[in-house]
């Protein structure tokens, strides 16, 4: 590209007819949502999730080619396979979207070990193993990654200590690789829901709460006095992965909750 040209493309948003994208946690939630969304708009998606049939239903959605690569995030050769088949798949990688995520509900003192650890592996580890295979192939088209963090993220939450420790740190991994990309022509940037209508929000409630107590309850606390929909967040990380100038940012998709 000539720097006339690299000029004229920093300057202008990414288009997705005929991109290569790499979504992870994709195979359910806002994961299979974001696919849906940048397919919609012209890219071709690696679906990336441990769940080879969920993966391949999702694929199946799509109005353009794709494939599924099923492995764990937390494996550092997997990450840089799939980084690799992207780009063999579709010639360049123009974004990836860290969606995988985990989360445990449960007092600190009942938190063990091994819930704080496998949060940490999924919620952080995952984010950087999968960044860093990514990122040689995407200096060849100066493109974006978008990283799913929370609003707890940027607020706390009683009961969510190693949800909340993990995306503050996804968090805190967004603005230091945005400030490291940033000569390079990457964007890194931060997308952070609040509670989003999917499998997650309704799972695993140490109370015993049913899904319509956990709607309820969630509705309350929000402002706008509802949750969010996958579309709408997907919508956001597809907006944050567009626009070339937009890196290091927080975008809480949250109804206004961080607002107060």
């Amino acid at each position: 590209m000539t720097t006339q040209a690299a000029a004229a493309a920093e300057t202008s948003p990414r288009e997705w007819a005929g991109a290569g994208v790499i979504v992870t946690g994709a195979g359910s939630g806002l994961g299979a949502e974001t696919c849906r969304v940048f397919a919609a708009a012209g890219a071709r998606i690696l679906l990336v999730g441990r769940n080879e049939s969920r993966l391949r239903a999702v694929l199946e959605s799509l109005p353009t080619a794709g494939e599924i690569a099923a492995g764990d995030v937390c494996d550092s050769d997997f990450c840089g396979r799939a980084a690799r088949r992207a780009r063999e798949l579709f010639g360049r990688v123009d974004a990836l979207v860290n969606g995988a995520g985990v989360i445990h509900r449960a007092p600190i003192c009942a938190t063990g070990d091994a819930d704080w650890e496998r949060v940490m592996r999924i919620n952080v580890d995952g984010v950087f193993r999968m960044t860093r295979a990514a990122i040689p192939f995407l200096r060849e088209t100066r493109g974006a990654i978008v990283n799913v963090a929370s609003t707890v993220a940027l607020v706390g939450a009683g009961g969510l200590s190693a949800y909340c420790a993990s995306k503050g740190a996804a968090l805190q991994f967004t603005r230091a690789a945005a400030l490291e990309l940033a000569a390079e022509g990457i964007s890194v940037n931060a997308a952070c829901p609040g509670a989003i209508d999917s499998p997650m929000l309704f799972s695993a409630h140490s109370d015993g709460a049913d899904e319509s107590e956990v709607r309820a309850r969630n509705e309350s606390a929000i402002p706008q006095g509802r949750i969010a929909s996958a579309a709408e967040v997907a919508r956001a990380i597809l907006f944050l992965a567009t626009e070339r100038h937009i890196t290091g940012a927080a975008l809480a998709v949250d109804g206004g909750y961080t607002a107060r």
